[in-house]
């Protein structure tokens, strides 16, 4: 009992009444089709309870700030350890978020520049000194004569706390007036109270002068006392006529003939996430969200026709900006009668973007108290109040609105760096910490290992610099050599950004701990599948227990035991099937898994390849991240696969450039696609379509039903029947969205949510409708005595039966079956689904559509989350895509899916800077002739 986790009675989700015994310290597969339970086990229940109970174990007041963990529906598990998930959803979609933050390697690496870093001005590029005093006073004099200056003592910098002592401090030293966050206050007179949870910046206002001649000696003296109340800093505030700037002087560091200042080096101005060394105009971003205005204007409209509707409808108050609009027409002498795109140009300009620092003066009447009030100010603009609030506002719903109208650009200023110039000019070793940070991780480690730096420096760096390269080792070792530490973690794939976290493991030497992972080889090549389970074999070495979530054949062999959950999906599965070593699962009939491993049924070769209708699409000059300025040609009519290693430039090529660039001119798309010269050939097709595995709702409102837009169908049929006529009810009683026919006490959810304040939140069934979300009323109405809630309550097989005799709706239930999802209910929350069952739902709902042998279709990666069975079924609905006369684009790894191709593009021959290149093209049998290519070699073997 003490090597083995014991699990009786497990029911959650589709589990049913499931017992099973695992062997600990062990590499454990959990295998079976899609749906079949296998995620229900392994993570709602196994590490469900094993996290539980650790957390149980803390104090009430620990567990306040702790995610809760539910109870799983299972009667009794022992010989749990510390359970630690490992799944696809656990890395950040904050831009925010990189590689290198992820790891913490970006950590380090701050710390590495603050101590170590050699600051150059960023004008000329000189190394930089510190200032004295005479430099200082010379740079605030030769501002214009009459400005004015105050000169302050920055003592309290961005940091929290209510600073009591040192607000007296200054009191008793004799000061009068200090600028506590950006505003001038009176020593003696205020009486300040900070909010000790936000962040504060205190200055001491040392002296106020204007800069004349003469005044050299008090200026003087004000600079020394403030370097020394500030530490070596000392802040300038100087305004002359409109214009006022603020400036820091140091000390210790500053250009001898730009001025260039920069402050002591410290790690958080290498933050890209911190105000001290964001760059102020992407806020760190890397990039900056635009309107584009030909989108928001009808640009051949004039402004008293409407051409700006479509802005003033997103404002609170729109009368208000249409009046400044006519108003700045007046004073430039505007007819507001010419189409838009015929208004002069700096008209257009100051009503977009607006009028600067010149002031609009204007009168209105106030709509709350109807007097005529005056104003006198610069105007925003149209636009920029649209990006401003796109910015700042809280709400997803103006955020969605408005995105269809935002386009991402690099930012002008940094360059998509994310930092401050002062920042980007700190080197280690002739590189800044962008720069580093765009190195693929390879580069990173060779660049760190190799670093030319002095005896003192290395002193410094050496315990930092271990731990950078250990860090950047284990990516290596996880096949992740190919990835920047800049990358955006939102951009990772799900199995790139698991095993991030697995490097992350790894590095930690834990032991006796239970790791559970979900399908980790996902986006992984077999060359680096090696690699990823030398990694895994090397945890249960260290004394851990693996459970891992896998289709992967390799990884099954590579196991110590295999779990089989099934035999088939939903309803149909939730049963131990077989379980054991390869051999055990293989004789075992009932096994679907033991079918495909044993090779008594398997993915055929297809007996001839299409040919395809002769034309192409071609693109010319791909660059973008790291493709080699390459061209490509893409056969139409045909079922084509991009293959390659990870990393080597296939999702740069597909996603970025051909879906992006084709939808910008076939679908009017505003994406801005990847880097490439042209695309010819798209006269060829009307459509581009990309099915991804996003969700196919935010919310538990959305399900298959209503996504399909079967639903629509269904209430239809419901609103025709003569109950319903005859009670008045319409098409709407029927939706659980809108008032009328649902539950008004749960709003159609059918549950309530009750907040446990540190415990997990309960959810309830409704006591009104007991979980049924419509009123008594609207169930009443029945066809073939099953109300609207019964319906959804059907399965896809289930209601195939159901709704034999309409047309409309079976057509769609017909398609949700052919790729394998009979098992799924048609009013299953969407958050319920798998990525690989969300991107079948959207499959199957462009299947049902009448096809117009043009489309281009594009999928990243379809079998994720697929069984061999599912794969088999999934290939027969891209068959009859492409039979149809459609062309069929899927960016793959499985092999199963590369040899029923018709046309393969293999990129590579490596990732990163290695990769980028064309290997080979042609069928598989002609990929599998090429010795240059990976792909080729391992497909070799699957067409014997």
């Amino acid at each position: 009992m003490e090597n083995e986790i014991v699990v009786r009675g497990a029911n959650e989700n589709n589990l049913q009444h499931l017992d099973v015994t695992i062997p600990k310290n062990k590499l454990v597969v959990m295998t079976g089709l899609s749906g079949s339970g296998k995620s229900s086990l392994a993570f709602d229940t196994i590490y469900a309870e094993g996290q539980r109970r650790y957390v149980e174990s803390l104090s009430s007041y620990a567990r306040q700030f702790l995610g809760q963990m539910d109870k799983p529906d299972v009667e009794f598990i022992s010989g749990l350890s510390p359970a630690i998930s490992i799944d696809q959803k656990t890395t950040s979609k904050n831009p925010r978020s990189t590689v290198g933050t992820v790891t913490e390697i970006h950590d380090y690496l701050r710390l590495l520049y603050a101590r170590i870093g050699k600051p150059h001005c960023p004008v000329c590029g000189r190394p930089i000194s510190s200032q004295t005093v005479d430099q200082i006073v010379d740079a605030i004099m030769s501002w214009p004569e009459g400005t004015r200056v105050m000169i302050m003592a920055p003592v309290v910098r961005q940091r929290k706390g209510e600073h009591v002592r040192i607000l007296d401090r200054i009191r008793r030293e004799g000061y009068t007036r200090v600028r506590v966050d950006g505003e001038t206050l009176s020593v003696d007179e205020d009486e300040i109270r900070l909010d000790k949870k936000f962040r504060h910046t205190i200055e001491i206002v040392i002296d106020r002068v204007v800069v004349k001649p003469g005044q050299e000696g008090r200026i003087s003296e004000a600079v020394e006392l403030a370097m020394k109340e500030g530490e070596g800093l000392v802040n300038a505030w100087l305004r002359h006529q409109d214009y006022e700037k603020e400036q820091t002087f140091s000390t210790k560091l500053a250009c001898p003939e730009h001025g260039a200042s920069i402050e002591e080096l410290e790690p958080r101005m290498f933050s890209f996430n911190s105000p001290f060394g964001a760059c102020e105009t992407c806020s760190g971003l890397g990039f900056t969200e635009k309107i584009v205005p030909e989108t928001m204007i009808d640009m051949d409209k004039s402004i008293l026709r409407g051409a700006l509707k479509r802005i003033y409808a997103t404002m609170e108050f729109s009368g208000f900006y249409k009046n400044i609009v006519q108003v700045i027409a007046e004073q430039e002498g505007v007819d507001l009668s010419v189409p838009f795109r015929e208004l002069p140009e700096k008209f257009r300009q100051e009503i977009l973007y607006g009028t600067g620092s010149r002031h609009i003066k204007y009168t209105y009447v106030s709509s709350s108290t109807g007097k005529t009030q005056k104003r006198d100010h610069p105007f925003e603009g149209l636009i920029s109040n649209v990006e401003r609030r796109y910015r700042e506002t809280g709400s997803d719903f103006f955020k969605e609105r408005m995105s269809k109208f935002m386009v991402t650009k690099q930012c002008p200023d940094c360059k998509g760096q994310r930092l401050k110039p002062e920042v980007l000019a700190v080197t280690v070793g002739g590189r800044n910490i962008a720069e580093l940070s765009d190195m693929s991780v390879r580069q990173a480690l060779d660049f760190v290992d190799h670093m030319e730096l002095s005896e003192k420096d290395r002193m410094i760096g050496r315990q930092i610099l271990k731990e950078i390269h250990e860090r950047l080792h284990f990516l290596v070792n996880v096949g992740l050599d190919y990835l920047t530490l800049s990358r955006a973690a939102g951009t990772l794939s799900g199995g790139e950004a698991q095993r991030i976290r697995l490097a992350t493991q790894i590095g930690s030497g834990l032991t006796g701990v239970l790791y559970i992972l979900d399908e980790p080889s996902i986006g992984l090549h077999q060359k680096d599948n090696d690699k990823l389970l030398a990694t895994l074999r090397h945890l249960t070495d260290l004394g851990n227990t693996l459970i891992v979530v896998e289709h992967d054949e390799d990884t099954m062999y590579a196991a110590d035991h295999i779990i089989d959950i099934g035999p088939g999906a939903g309803i149909y599965g939730g049963r131990l099937v077989a379980q054991g070593t390869v051999e055990d699962i293989c004789a075992c009939e009932e096994s679907v898994t033991g079918q495909y491993l044993s090779g008594r049924r398997k993915i055929a070769v297809p007996l001839a390849r299409r040919p395809g209708n002769g034309k192409k699409i071609v693109i010319r000059g791909a660059a973008e991240n790291n493709l080699k300025h390459i061209d490509v040609e893409i056969p139409l009519g045909k079922f084509v696969c991009v293959t390659g290693v990870s990393g080597s430039g296939k999702s740069s090529l597909i996603n970025e450039i051909l879906n992006k660039g084709a939808s910008r001119v076939i679908n009017r798309s505003q994406q801005e696609a990847g880097k490439f010269d042209e695309i010819l050939g798209l006269e060829n097709i009307d459509k581009v379509i990309d099915i991804d595995q996003s969700p196919i709702g935010r919310t538990p409102r959305s399900n298959p039903a209503t996504y399909t837009g079967m639903f629509t169908h269904i209430r239809d049929l419901f609103a025709s029947l003569p109950e319903a006529k005859m009670r008045g009810f319409e098409k709407g009683r029927f939706s659980f969205n809108v008032k009328g026919g649902r539950c008004e006490a749960c709003s159609g959810d059918g549950i309530i949510k009750i907040e446990m304040h540190f415990l997990p939140d309960v959810y309830v069934p409704c006591e009104v409708c007991h979980g049924k979300r419509y009123n008594r009323e609207t169930l009443e109405v029945k066809y073939k005595d099953k109300s609207i809630f019964d319906v959804l309550d059907m399965s896809v097989a289930e209601a195939l039966d159901f709704f034999r005799n309409i047309p409309s709706v079976k057509r769609q239930l017909d398609t949700l079956n052919e790729v394998g999802l009979d098992y799924i209910k048609l009013g299953q929350p969407s958050t319920q689904l798998s990525g690989g069952e969300a991107q079948r739902v959207k499959l199957a709902t462009e299947l049902s559509k009448r096809s117009t042998g043009k489309t281009l279709y594009i999928l990243d990666e379809p079998t994720t989350g697929l069984h061999f069975a599912d794969v088999d079924k999934l290939l027969a609905v891209l068959d009859k895509l492409t039979d149809a006369g459609n062309t069929v684009v899927v960016i793959e790894h499985n092999l199963d899916v590369i040899k029923r191709a018709d046309h393969i593009i293999d990129l590579g021959p490596d990732g990163g800077d290695r990769g980028g290149t064309v290997v080979a093209t042609g069928t598989p049998e002609e990929i599998a002739a090429c010795e240059a290519s990976y792909t080729g070699q391992f497909l070799k073997k699957m067409l014997k």
